[in-house]
């Protein structure tokens, strides 16, 4: 079974990360059932959400701090992460009337997570360093449909109790940490040291060029979780104006998300012709220029604005797997992993005020809300302008 897995690594581990990734935002793709059921406000269901987001960036904090990622095998830090937070992510069924335990249950999802997206990261560039800027693409295109699929999910179960989909998204993470198990290491990376200390993963940011390339990476996170957590209720709003059933509401929750894969997948073939510098200056300016005119133009036809949805969640992921290019090439490879988390620590950290704001200021100010997220784009945008691409080192494939 190895030997089968290992000729495939880059589809075994997008795989992976797809099933993984499911536990993120379980709990948005059932939003509708848990406020008819329980009671759950917009204003709750953000919570729930910055518990994720809170969870996985002190699970990154502690993988960077400690150098867990470079000490130990990836795999088996993925399996691990995958094997609790399907146990997790289950037990919220039983917690969902007592928010407090609730609340808990989705922090400890967001730590298992840390052990996921990063470790995924470090695994594609360990197997498919010949062509890591495309595989961080797919990668990234994976998270965002891991993301997207908990819609897809109630979509595909709307009679059924709500706890179906999460059982189901438990399962598929099981699934993916026992295929990550299988795979093992590549050998491109130097294998995993006990012998580095805490702190030692720090050492990329001593690189002006990296700390740029984070800084443009930063304000895309800003915007990004945000504009997710907004998606069911933007669509809502249209499918009110058009008098359709609710039951649209997740169908089309699903296809602008994940309307987000094809973004990562072209982005990374774009970067083979324009470098990866270039391709997210390009894309950040799309999306920062969606938050901008996007509540100006908000009274014309409601399929207009479906469709201008579905180009924000084409272009508003798209420039991650860019950033983590332009980071994994520019970090040193040896703390590669401790780098890779540290960033996305920094990243998540940004969400939790952006997603705080737009769930708690949505009933007051609706489509204005999405003003909130521009500041990322534009200083993202400002950030990585001040890069010279001579000075950097790119993955080009």
């Amino acid at each position: 079974m190895q030997l089968l897995l290992q000729r495939h690594p880059l589809l075994v581990i997008v795989l992976a990360q797809l099933f993984g990734t499911s536990l993120w935002f379980s709990i948005n793709g059932v939003a509708l059932n848990l406020a008819a059921d329980i009671g759950l406000t917009e204003a709750g269901l953000g919570y729930l959400t910055l518990a994720v987001q809170l969870g996985f960036i002190t699970g990154a904090l502690v993988i960077a701090m400690s150098s867990l990622a470079d000490r130990f095998a990836a795999s088996r830090v993925f399996a691990l992460a995958a094997l609790l937070g399907a146990l997790v992510n289950g037990l919220f069924i039983l917690a969902a009337d007592f928010f407090t335990l609730a609340l808990l249950l989705r922090f400890l999802t967001g730590l298992c997570l840390a052990g996921i997206y990063p470790l995924g990261m470090k695994l594609v560039i360990s197997w498919t360093p010949e062509y890591a800027g495309r595989a961080l693409g797919w990668l990234v295109g994976m998270l965002t449909l891991g993301t997207a699929l908990p819609h897809l999910l109630r979509a595909v179960t709307p009679v059924l109790d709500w706890s179906l989909p999460m059982i189901l998204a438990s399962l598929l993470a099981l699934i993916g940490g026992w295929l990550v198990w299988q795979l093992g290491e590549g050998r491109q990376l130097p294998q995993a040291n006990k012998g580095i200390l805490p702190l030692q993963g720090l050492a990329a940011w001593r690189d002006l060029s990296f700390r740029r390339i984070t800084a443009g990476y930063f304000g895309h996170c800003w915007e990004l979780y945000a504009f997710w957590t907004l998606v069911p209720f933007l669509v809502a709003r249209e499918m009110n104006r058009l008098g359709a059933a609710d039951s649209w509401i997740s169908w089309l929750s699903f296809l602008i998300m994940a309307a987000g894969v094809f973004g990562c997948i072209w982005g990374g073939r774009l970067s083979r012709h324009f470098g990866s510098l270039q391709v997210a200056r390009l894309l950040l300016l799309v999306s920062g220029f969606l938050c901008l005119v996007y509540p100006f133009i908000a009274a014309v036809s409601p399929y207009l604005m479906l469709a201008l949805l579905a180009l924000w969640g084409f272009a508003v992921i798209a420039d991650s797997p860019q950033f983590s290019a332009l980071a994994s090439a520019n970090a040193p490879r040896e703390h590669l992993g401790s780098a890779l988390a540290m960033m996305n620590a920094v990243g998540f950290a940004l969400t939790l005020p952006s997603i705080a704001l737009v769930t708690s200021l949505w009933p007051l100010l609706d489509v204005w809300v999405s003003l909130i997220l521009l500041p990322g784009p534009l200083l993202g945008l400002r950030a990585i302008f001040k890069l010279k691409t001579g000075q950097l080192k790119e993955i080009r494939l």
